[in-house]
């Protein structure tokens, strides 16, 4: 087996815009989602996509999967994607909500990185964490959501500062927002006008970026946003 990727979020937006990407880059991509459509299991024309049911916040069967892709192949990339996000006031939320956000955008990177990370850095691997504008800014109506991607930053750069020695790239790709399913729990959507909102694959487009650089270059953080700033309330 080639050089290989794993991402998670696969299965939708811009997870699978990422994993087509990286198999037309000639990587091997297990791509992580909680249900795949058969369209999307499809092979890429350069390398081949594996997609690999599982729920990110299973602790235990998604260490033994990573396990098991890594004792068959050369992890070299990790694209951390998948997200949660409930928007509202805080005192609207509850537990349950503050829980998932909480394990999907940052327990669940931090758990993968850590279970890869030998094998990052004896192939002087990318850990590309894709966090959000929200990581720089007050979130009023997103106070959680902020927090949690704030916090898979920082833990992002503080990863690069231990490991670069090793040869390892951390990356925070932090998109504006993006036409994707992520606002299905909000009262607000996207804007109308195509200038109001990033595309996927334009997300995808800054992975392939940090990919094409020389060996000894390292983009450590991008920052995408549309041209307007408008969003559709519901």
């Amino acid at each position: 087996m080639g050089k290989t990727a794993i991402v998670t979020g696969a299965s939708s937006g811009i997870g699978r815009k990422i994993s087509k990407t990286l198999c037309c880059l000639g990587y091997e991509v297990f791509g992580i989602g909680r249900s795949f459509e058969a369209s999307e299991t499809k092979n890429c024309a350069e390398g081949r996509f594996y997609p690999v049911v599982c729920d990110i916040l299973d602790t235990n069967r998604l260490a033994d999967v990573v396990k098991k892709i890594a004792a068959n192949g050369q992890v070299s990339v990790l694209v951390n994607n998948a997200g949660c996000a409930y928007y509202g006031l805080h005192e609207e939320l509850n537990p349950k909500k503050i829980q998932q956000m909480v394990r999907t955008n940052l327990e669940a990177p931090m758990i993968l990185t850590q279970l890869l990370l030998r094998q990052l850095k004896a192939n002087k691997g990318y850990v590309i964490n894709i966090s959000s504008v929200t990581a720089i800014s007050s979130n009023p109506h997103g106070c959680a959501y902020g927090a949690t991607k704030a916090g898979l930053s920082g833990f992002t750069r503080s990863l690069f500062e231990e490991a670069r020695k090793y040869g390892v790239k951390a990356v925070t790709i932090s998109p504006d927002m993006t036409d994707t399913n992520l606002y299905r729990n909000a009262d607000f959507g996207v804007g109308e006008e195509t200038e109001s909102y990033l595309l996927p694959e334009e997300v995808a487009e800054a992975v392939e970026f940090v990919l094409s650089q020389r060996e000894g270059a390292v983009v450590t953080e991008i920052t995408l946003k549309p041209q307007l700033h408008r969003i559709r309330r519901n």
